[in-house]
């Protein structure tokens, strides 16, 4: 029998991992719908590739360049369209169910890194990725992703208030 997954399989990944999915896909796109249909879109690129299901890294770098390739077409059309856009800054923050202040407090912090440092936190804390494949999603080495993953911790801990 070969490696080739079922439609089982397939489901089984999607409830499993679309959900994180969706989390990573919001730190580039405006609406949930627009994540659910990134991470949609990646799906499917996979399933006609015949990718392993199991390769979460590839998942999420298929995702991440979905969304870029997103932001860059919206950018080109309002271009096209001389468009006014008052915020240079296209990337929309992962919005956050806050539910206290330490909630509060942690989406605050998080807003204030740098995005690079951002995606690794969303990757590795609340979608359990290893640093090997957070390297392979965002094209870096294993170490790079770690060494953000310790500056993340560090800078949040500067500016979280004690408790």
């Amino acid at each position: 029998m070969d490696n080739v997954a079922t439609h089982e399989d397939w489901k089984v990944c999607f409830s499993e991992l679309g959900p994180g999915l969706v989390l990573f896909a919001r730190q580039w796109v405006q609406s949930v719908a627009d994540a659910e249909d990134i991470v949609q879109e990646a799906f499917v690129r996979f399933w006609r590739h015949n990718h392993n299901v199991a390769n979460r890294a590839l998942l999420y770098a298929t995702v991440r360049s979905i969304a870029l390739d997103l932001i860059r077409r919206d950018t080109r059309r309002a271009r096209r369209e001389a468009v006014a856009v008052s915020e240079t800054d296209q990337t929309v923050l992962p919005q956050f169910q806050v539910e206290d202040e330490s909630q509060q407090a942690l989406a605050m912090a998080m807003d204030r890194l740098p995005k690079d440092q951002r995606e690794v936190l969303v990757m590795k804390i609340w979608n359990e990725l290893t640093f090997a494949e957070i390297g392979q999603a965002l094209g870096v080495s294993q170490n790079t992703a770690a060494s953000r993953y310790r500056y993340d911790l560090a800078a949040l801990k500067k500016i979280l208030p004690s408790q």
